[in-house]
This record gives C-alpha cells, structure tokens and sequence, in this order.
C-alpha cells in the first residue's frame, strides 16, 4: 500500500525539491537568517526519515559534555508527543513529564544521562525558554539538520550505512517518493559526518556517492549490546543468559533489523515477534496482544527496545506476570579521540 501511495505522489518529488533548495539557498545566502542563542549549540541530524542513530549519538555526546563539566542539555522537537509548545522534560535529577506529552526519544536522553531536556517545535523558542529555565554551557539539539532558524557551532550528520549502500534504490529518492528528507548534495553542510553501520560490518563509502563526501570529517559508529535490562526491576543480565531461550520480540522502531539481527546473533530465538510502527503509542489493546501472543507461543520473556520499554512501563500492572526486558545499545565511534577533540575544541573559542 506504501509503494502505491509512493508511486501516486511521485510527481511531486519535483516541487518538494524545489523548496527544499530555495529554502536552504535563502539560508546560504543570509537572506533566512539563523538566531544565536546564549549557548554553544551542537546540532545531530539526518537526511532520511528515521532509524539513523540520532538517539543514541545524542547520547553519546552529552555524555562526553558531562564528563568534561560542561552542562548540557539536550532540546528536541518530541516527535509525536500529545502536548504541544515548549516542555521543560527533565532537570538535572528530576523527569517532570510522562512519555505522552515528551514523546520516547527525549525521555529515554533523560533516563539515561540524567541531564536537562526539553521539548519545542520552534527551535529557537524552545531553546530560550530552556536556557532560561536551566543553566546551560551547551544545548545539544536531537534532530536539528533542518531546523536552521537556530544558528549552531557545529552540524553532526549521521547516516545509516545500509541506507548509503542502496544506491539506485527507491529508497534514495527524496521524499514522498523515496526516504530522503534531503538531497546528498546538503552533506555539504555538515562539520561532521558519521556512517553508522550498527550492528553490521563496516563497508566503504560506493563509489556514485564519494563526490558528497569530498574533504568532510567522517568518522565510522557502530552499535554494541550494553546488556539486558528488567524494564520492572531494572535489574542487569548479559545476552548470554538470555541464549537459546525462547522469547517473543516486539518493536516499534524504525527499521528494527539491526535489534532483531543482534539478538539472532545470540541464539536468542526470535522468530516469534510483533513489529509495530515507528513511535508506536502503546494502548491497553496493544498490551493484551502482547499477553495474548507471549501465552500462546509459551515464550519465556519478552524482549524489547529501550525505546519501547520507556512507553510498557506505563503498563506495568498489566504486564506484572511477564518477565518483560529490554536490549540497551551503546554507541561506539572509530577514532573517537579525535571526534572527542573536535566537539570539545567548540569550547575554546
């Protein structure tokens, strides 16, 4: 059904480039101009829609800020939140909002870094009031490549390798035809690149492709498991210990075969499963087709996302039977002493 409505839409891939262009030429050319804010601002982004590693790379450099006492906070749109305008999401120690009104991905930055966050769809809006709300030295924006109304001191582009290999693929159109909020042509703009392979081997840049890639910083992530986490108890396992055991997967990310593959990879039996939408808004009929599904494949636990567990722990009660875990990811970077070196150089100017 995607591939239809894909095809009907497809004339009009022309005027969508058409303004993607005119728009980040009125920005080249000062004609749209970007606000600077009270704080170093390090932009993470993509060029596609979904799965790139964002989430994690946000992760990944706020914790470098906080161990380097640098505070930071990081300001996402909140994609698919309930609630609308600016959110302060979290202070230092303290979640002030559900899953709901802050969407998955902020929360989870919360949880895991114990930093400020904050929710706004106007970037330079919702940076303000932030900055007012919390003191900050930085402002790391998850998801900021196109929100150029804010000026940042660095733009960080991350790519998916399996994404970049699928030349002359529909996928490698611009949107709605293909899953390109932008032409490979915008790289341009990027301080840094980073081709994330995941859980798969690193592959090189094809060939049709280098030309965009011309004289950038690039550097090569990869996920690895950090362990198995009770999404009740938070209690820690290895993947070892999950081996040979039969579990019902479920997900609601974008492109979850890096999740499923990582845990095939461990003999964890995952061939019973229930792949939801990307942002899946979990609802009690939800729950009960995943407690209808675990009985009747005689699962031993269920294994999900750490996105998806920050949104089953709503359900809590209704789950308390299951043993329910999630897969918490890391992200590592080759050559990190030297990508470290780049973001905190921002600081010294």
């Amino acid at each position: 059904m995607l591939k239809l409505v894909r095809k009907i839409l497809a004339p009009t891939v022309l005027l969508y480039l058409v303004v993607v262009k005119t728009r980040n030429f009125l920005f080249d050319k000062k004609i749209f101009k970007s606000e600077k804010v009270d704080a170093k601002v390090i932009s993470v982004g993509n060029i596609t829609v979904g799965g790139a590693g964002k989430t994690p790379t946000s992760i990944y450099i706020s914790e470098l800020l906080k161990e380097n006492n640098i505070k930071v906070g990081v300001l996402s749109r909140g994609y698919k939140r309930k609630s609308k305008g600016y959110l302060l999401v979290s202070d230092e120690d303290t979640v002030l909002t559900g899953v709901k009104d802050a969407g998955d991905e902020i929360l989870l930055i919360a949880k895991e870094n114990k930093i400020p966050t904050a929710v706004s769809e106007k970037r330079v809006l919702g940076a303000k009031k932030f900055l007012n709300d919390v003191h900050l030295d930085a402002i790391v924006l998850d998801d900021g490549f196109q929100h150029r109304w804010i000026y940042r001191d660095i733009d960080i582009l991350v790519i998916d390798q399996r994404f970049l290999n699928k030349v002359n693929k529909a996928e490698q159109n611009l949107l709605p035809l293909g899953n390109m909020r932008e032409p490979f042509s915008s790289i341009s703009r990027a301080g840094i690149v980073i081709i994330n392979s995941k859980f798969s081997p690193k592959k090189g840049i094809p060939e049709q492709l280098k030309k965009y890639f011309k004289d950038k910083q690039i550097f090569w992530g990869s996920y690895k498991p950090a362990g198995i986490f009770d999404v009740k108890t938070k209690e820690q396992y290895t993947l070892e210990e999950f081996r040979g055991q039969k579990s019902l997967v479920i997900s609601g990310i974008a492109r979850p075969y890096s999740f499923l593959s990582v845990l095939e990879n461990q003999d964890i039996d995952i061939k019973n499963k229930i792949l939801f939408p990307d942002h899946k808004n979990y609802t009690l009929t939800d729950v009960q087709k995943i407690r209808k599904a675990f009985y009747e494949t005689n699962s031993q636990s269920v294994l999900t996302t750490q996105k998806d567990a920050i949104k089953l722990t709503n359900y809590s009660k209704e789950l308390d039977d299951i043993d329910i875990y999630y897969l918490r990811i890391a992200l590592n970077i080759e050559n990190n002493s030297i990508f470290h070196d780049l973001i905190l150089n921002i600081f010294k100017n």
